[in-house]
């Protein structure tokens, strides 16, 4: 048995004006061919899962093409036709019986809303509608109608943080040979209930979320069911299938899978009123920071979580630190410039710079800060440990730790790098527990690695396009009446 395998994975913020091109891909995961299973073979990763299954279920991987790219705007429009159009040539030369396919379902590209739908139709129009495609989902994701009709099967992610993601793979794989052994019949079904489920709620070990998500493990159990996914979906996407989704799977029961599905998205729908969440602004935030006696502080800088997209360079948390002096802090801001400047100045150099504020305007201005550069990095890292996003070997692109008046430690980074990993602070010598406070620009991916250091937490209401409050967006292309930007719909 030959299993084609591959990966096209962007989560898009069409509120961030920059697009995502080729380079973008290019800098943190772009392997084709047997490059992908030397570069994604090990990792936490539904790749990685694909690839381990290959050994325990008995069959020949195909290797295509896995592409990644940090979340940010929407992808160009040539990547979209080149990655979708190595999959399509790669199926029709190499001829296997099916294929493992791994999307995000939050995909946007310049002409293409519904980007996980397009390349899901493209592959099915051109292999046939009897060809089998099993599609692994972020949990984020924000699936349509017509991606669910072009999947003989689908399974998302169970947790968040995401740290399911190689098993999510595994999960994949079984459904697809099990498909090809003629022993199971797969039908879909998709569910999408008009609600926004705020970002800040989407810790799965936590309610409101946690009992559903166990409801959906559950009914996994019955006759009949295959796999039932419960996606909270990415409010950050200005297009019509935003929202969250209930993907069911039986064998051979469309009926059944349309019951349970709609019944879940009741369920859902019946709890809107707690999928909201309000927080404190960032003065009182770091106000109560400096108060806190469990420590370190993490400040969550929601606006700015580079995980959904934003831009990486956000200085409100880092100047209301200032202001209100604050010690001891760590923050890390997307600066290629100020990094290179660092650079050119050297190890133990005083150095002033103005830094953050630049991709825009939207999560605060430029900061002039004065400080002495203490490291210079790579910023390549390897992180060893389960962690959301999956991937092992991580780039930063040029790094500089600069140590600024208060024992305030800055770090600047060339690419833009998500917080999932102790690795981006500990790589250049910082130990997260000694410090006061840590500011992380995410919501809850950054649990994973940060939770076990944190003494105290804080969510931060900070401006940005990740903005935790749904109303401070302009939808154009969503379905309305959706809660709760329209009442109680």
């Amino acid at each position: 048995m030959r299993i084609a395998v591959a990966g096209f994975l962007h989560e898009s913020n069409t509120f961030n004006p920059l697009r995502t091109d080729r380079a973008a891909f290019a800098a943190h995961g772009l392997a084709f061919g047997p490059a992908l299973v030397q570069e994604w073979s090990a990792a936490h990763h539904e790749v990685g899962g694909f690839l381990a299954s290959a050994g325990t279920l008995d069959f020949e991987p195909v290797p295509l093409v896995m592409a990644w790219a940090t979340p940010s705007g929407p992808v160009m429009d040539g990547v979209l036709e080149e990655m979708t159009g190595v999959i399509v040539d790669g199926l029709k030369k190499q001829q296997p019986d099916g294929l493992l396919l791994a999307l995000h379902g939050a995909m946007v590209a310049e002409s293409f809303p519904d980007a996980d739908g397009e390349v899901l139709t493209r592959i099915r129009q051109a292999l046939g509608p009897d060809f089998p495609i099993v599609v692994t989902f972020d949990l984020h994701g924000n699936l349509s109608e017509r991606a669910a009709a072009c999947c003989t099967a689908a399974v998302a992610y169970r947790t968040n943080p995401h740290v399911d993601q190689r098993e999510c793979g595994q999960r994949a794989a079984a459904l697809l040979v099990r498909t090809l052994r003629g022993e199971l019949r797969p039908t879909v079904a998709l569910a999408r209930p008009p609600v926004i489920v705020n970002i800040m709620v989407h810790d799965t070990s936590q309610e409101p979320l946690q009992s559903l998500m166990n409801e959906a493990r559950a009914l996994e159990a019955q006759p009949g069911i295959l796999a039932v996914s419960l996606l909270p979906g990415f409010a950050y996407s200005d297009v019509p299938q935003m929202g969250p989704s209930l993907l069911v799977v039986t064998d051979g029961q469309p009926d059944l899978a349309r019951r349970t599905a709609d019944s879940l998205a009741k369920k859902l729908w019946d709890r809107r009123a707690q999928l909201v969440r309000r927080l404190p602004d960032p003065q009182a935030a770091v106000r109560q920071a400096l108060a806190a006696e469990r420590r370190p502080v993490i400040l969550v800088d929601t606006g700015d979580n580079v995980g959904g997209g934003s831009a990486a360079d956000g200085t409100v948390l880092l100047a209301e630190m200032l202001k209100q002096g604050a010690t001891d802090g760590v923050v890390c801001l997307y600066d290629p410039e100020a990094a290179q400047r660092c650079a050119a100045a050297g190890i133990n150099a005083e150095v002033q710079l103005t830094v953050g504020g630049k991709v825009d305007r939207l999560h605060g201005e430029p900061l002039a800060v004065t400080g002495r550069v203490k490291v210079l990095h790579d910023g390549v890292y390897l992180e060893p440990e389960v962690r959301h996003g999956g991937k092992r070997l991580n780039h930063m692109g040029l790094t500089a730790l600069v140590e600024m008046p208060g024992n305030n430690l800055l770090v600047l980074n060339s690419l833009r790098h998500p917080p999932f990993s102790l690795g981006q602070l500990t790589c250049l010598g910082i130990q997260p527990a000694r410090q006061r406070i840590l500011v992380v620009k995410a919501a809850i991916a950054y649990k994973a690695a940060y939770a076990g250091v944190g003494g105290t937490i804080i969510e931060v209401d900070t401006p940005g396009v990740t903005a935790v409050n749904p109303e401070r967006f302009t939808y154009r292309h969503i379905r309305r009446p959706m809660y709760p930007l329209d009442g109680s719909c």
